[in-house]
C-alpha cells in the first residue's frame, strides 16, 4: 500500500495565545509560515502522488506556502474536531471546565457541547485516511507517496489507530505544527513509519505555558487548534 505523510498545519495566531481555534478562520502566524517553507523544501524532495487536505484555511495556507504548485484535493473528513462551544476560548479557561479532564483521560466518552464527538471525529477522519490510501495505491501503485494536511487531535487519532490503540490513549501521542507523521498501510496492518517528526530537536523541551503543556490534543506546540 502506499505512505500516507499526514502533515500538521503550521503554528496559527491561537496556538501563538493559547486559545482553541477549533473550526474557526484562523492563519497562520509568522512562525508558522517559516514553519511551512521549511517542511516545503523537505516535501518537495519527494515523488508525490498526491496532495489532500482539510478545507479550514490554515492548513490549505501551510500548503500554498510548502507546495506552491500544487492544488490540494478538499477533503471535509479531515477537517478539525467540532468543539462546539469550546472554540475561540482560552485554554487556560477551558482547562477548569468539569469536561477537561474527560478530554484527557477518557476521550471516547466525550462529546462536546454543541459540537462533534472525539470518536466521531476519530472515525471519519480514519476513514478518510484509509479510503484515499486505497484510492492511490490503486492509481499509483504500492511505491506511493501522498501528503494529508490535517490538525493535532485529527492526526493523533489516525496515528492511535494505526497504532491499535484505543482512543483513550491518543492523547500520549504529540503532533507538532508543521510536524510529519508517516503512515504505511499492509493487507495485514499498519506501520507507523515516523512520528512527529520535525527535524527540530527544540520541541523536545517542555513548554512553559500550563495550556499548552495538556491542550485538548497536548503537545508542545501551542495544542491541537
Amino acid at each position: 500500500m502506499a505512505t500516507v505523510l499526514l502533515l500538521r498545519h503550521g503554528r496559527t495566531t491561537a496556538n501563538a495565545t493559547g486559545g482553541l481555534a477549533g473550526r474557526q478562520p484562523v492563519e497562520l502566524d509568522e512562525t508558522g509560515r517559516s514553519q511551512a517553507a521549511r517542511v516545503g523544501e523537505r516535501l518537495r524532495a519527494l515523488p508525490l502522488a498526491a496532495v489532500v487536505t482539510s478545507p479550514l484555511i490554515r492548513c490549505r495556507q501551510t500548503l500554498s506556502i510548502a507546495l506552491p504548485d500544487v492544488t490540494p484535493s478538499v477533503e471535509d473528513g479531515l477537517i478539525e474536531c467540532g468543539y462546539g462551544d469550546w472554540e475561540g476560548r482560552p485554554l487556560a479557561e477551558l482547562a477548569k471546565d468539569p469536561l477537561w479532564p474527560v478530554v484527557q483521560q477518557h476521550p471516547s466518552a466525550v462529546v462536546f457541547p454543541n459540537g462533534e464527538a472525539m470518536a466521531e471525529m476519530s472515525a471519519r477522519a480514519v476513514a478518510a485516511i484509509r479510503s484515499w490510501d486505497t484510492r492511490i495505491t490503486e492509481e499509483h501503485g504500492p511505491e506511493a507517496v501522498w501528503v494529508a494536511c490535517s490538525h493535532g487531535d485529527v492526526i493523533k487519532a489516525i496515528a492511535a489507530d494505526a497504532l491499535g490503540l484505543h482512543l483513550d490513549q491518543f492523547q500520549r501521542i504529540v503532533a507538532d505544527p508543521a510536524s510529519i507523521t508517516a503512515i504505511r498501510y499492509t493487507a495485514t496492518r499498519p506501520f507507523l513509519v515516523r512520528l512527529n517528526e520535525t527535524g527540530d530537536l527544540g520541541s523536545v523541551v517542555p513548554p512553559k505555558r500550563v495550556e499548552s503543556d495538556a491542550a485538548v490534543g497536548g503537545g508542545a506546540g501551542g495544542g491541537s487548534v
